[in-house]
């Protein structure tokens, strides 16, 4: 027994020694803003070491031919009007060589492209718009209590064999207000364990992991995927596609949600709930999920919930009613197309917004925690203002993005690791695996999902698009990578809040105690979905409506 216990602590003296480490390395890593704004002052100072050196690429690119237009003159006036082709869909391209030179940022035409364009570069980042807009809605409804309440509600109601799928599931599906989930789902689970007779801190681990290790899919359309598109968007305008929607990874993301929540769910029944044991209650607890709550408290969060579902299925019927009949608002006007390019959805995230809007208002009108409007632009302020710090980093990367791209070196990146990963004669595949890799690792000492898509999109969307793999792969690839390694890194801001969960339960647990409950689920999550990707990626699955896997 001596020797066992001397093993352990030999084996949890360089368990702490590896995650001291990993934290030592992360403090290191500045606040993302600085991150931004030194990465744009080394791509100022190398485009004009490259700029002087003369470094350039000369690539084929297909060039339209001039066509011969016909001047449409407006009756009664001699001036013209719109000039229209002879024959618009007889259009003709030639493949011309073009050389691509590093611009130099610190010359003349550099540094007033820096001034001038400061302004504008903020203003056309569509990530800001739809993040506002996002979360106006959300944050109505989480102001109101309606998502602290839905998660209640859910956990109360689960079938006891079924509880830990269920608190995963929930866990994936609190991504749309991540807050919500980690704050109130992740203590919620611990209880609802205790209640039914299992171990608490499994609990508290199967909602971890369900909120953080799948944080990037969903079954619904989330903040999340708006602000991926739009800086896939701003990466493609690169590589010269077309650009993405909202839905580009959306079949994609309801398949993995639903693979990894079994996952987890097996990962925490068979490895992590009995290596914990049984759990014996301390005094006086009861481990009550609705303990915090009176009789008249439940009483008007249920009047709420009702209310809440009401006002959801008024703004359904009304969006249903504006889409679903022939030459409805939302279809496309000359198709008729509900799916696609299409009015519907460019109003997706809006219609969400509306939809949180109207089921918090109603929420907080049935539980009595919105009295008047002052309550309901009171919770959207207070979302807002809590947005400051992430408005405040979108400046700095709109700002990297622009430079970055006036600079010419992400083409001329892409230019030349293409030629080399041509050269070399690897499948896109492996590539795809190895990207995924290498933002597993980084997610360790950059755990944003944004930040680090605001990085390597602009040089991964050019290099595969030129391998033949549409952005949308690259863009599931990176959903991949970034999840896993969330529960893990040191620097997961709601970290300490998970101790401190934990620590309610066993009074020695600590970091090293929550990240050795999350390594089997890191381990699992990454496991499968590279399976899952892999036999997508081979099978030729569409990623969303309309987005198959090549470009």
């Amino acid at each position: 027994m001596a020797t066992g216990a001397a093993a352990k602590k030999q084996q949890g003296g360089f368990t702490q020694r590896l995650l001291d480490g990993i934290e030592r390395v992360g403090y290191t890593v500045p606040h993302p803003v600085l991150m931004f704004l030194y990465l744009i002052a080394g791509v100022i100072v190398l485009s004009a070491v490259l700029g002087l050196l003369g470094v350039s690429v000369t690539e084929q690119v297909a060039v339209q031919t001039p066509t011969a237009v016909q001047s449409d003159y407006y009756e009664d006036s001699t001036e013209p009007g719109v000039f229209l082709p002879t024959d618009p869909y007889d259009a003709n391209y030639e493949i011309r060589n073009e050389t691509i030179a590093i611009k130099n940022l610190l010359s003349v035409e550099g540094i007033r492209f820096i001034f001038t364009s400061f302004v504008s570069n903020f203003a056309g980042f569509g990530v800001v718009a739809v993040t506002l807009v996002a979360m106006a809605g959300v944050g109505a409804a989480e102001g109101a209590g309606m998502m602290a309440a839905l998660i209640r509600k859910l956990v109360q109601v689960a079938p006891r064999p079924l509880i830990a799928f269920i608190l995963i599931f929930v866990g994936v599906l609190s991504s749309v207000a991540s807050d919500a989930g980690y704050l109130i789902l992740i203590p919620l689970a611990a209880a609802a364990f205790v209640t039914i007779g299992r171990h608490p801190l499994a609990g508290m681990a199967a909602a971890f992991a369900g909120v953080a290790g799948v944080f990037a899919v969903n079954l619904l359309i989330t903040p999340i995927d708006a602000m991926l598109t739009e800086i896939t968007n701003e990466a493609i305008t690169l590589a010269g596609g077309e650009p993405l929607t909202i839905t580009a990874n959306f079949i994609f993301s309801v398949v993995s949600s639903i693979v990894l929540a079994i996952v987890c769910t097996v990962v925490t029944e068979r490895m992590v709930e009995p290596r914990l044991g049984t759990y014996t209650p301390g005094p006086g607890e009861t481990g009550n999920v609705d303990e915090e709550l009176s009789d008249e408290q439940k009483a008007q969060e249920a009047r709420g919930l009702r209310l809440a579902l009401y006002g959801f299925l008024g703004v359904l019927a009304f969006i249903l009613l504006i889409t679903l009949p022939p030459g409805a608002p939302l279809r496309d006007p000359a198709t008729g197309q509900i799916v696609g390019n299409t009015p519907f959805m460019d109003s997706l995230i809006f219609v969400i917004s509306l939809i949180f809007l109207i089921s918090g208002i109603c929420y907080g009108i049935g539980a009595g925690t919105i009295k008047g409007s002052n309550d309901v632009i009171g919770a959207i302020t207070k979302t807002f203002a809590g947005l400051s710090g992430l408005i405040f980093m979108l400046l700095m990367i709109s700002q990297f993005i622009a430079i970055f791209n006036y600079s010419n070196m992400p083409r001329v990146i892409a230019v030349m690791m293409a030629e080399t990963l041509e050269r070399a004669n690897v499948g896109a595949l492996p590539l795809l695996i190895g990207m995924i890799l290498v933002i597993v690792i980084l997610d360790l000492i950059i755990p944003g999902v944004v930040p680090k898509w605001a990085i390597f999109a602009p040089v991964f969307i050019p290099i595969f698009f030129r391998l033949g793999v549409a952005p949308q792969t690259v863009l599931a690839a990176y959903r991949i990578g970034d999840s896993p390694m969330n529960m893990l890194t040191p620097l997961m801001v709601y970290l300490p809040f998970i101790v401190t969960v934990a620590q309610r339960y066993q009074k020695d647990a600590g970091l090293g105690t929550v990240i050795a409950l999350m390594i089997p689920y890191s381990l699992a999550i990454l496991g499968a979905w590279l399976i899952l990707f892999i036999a997508w990626f081979m099978l030729g699955i569409p990623l969303g409506p309309g987005y198959p896997v090549a470009a």
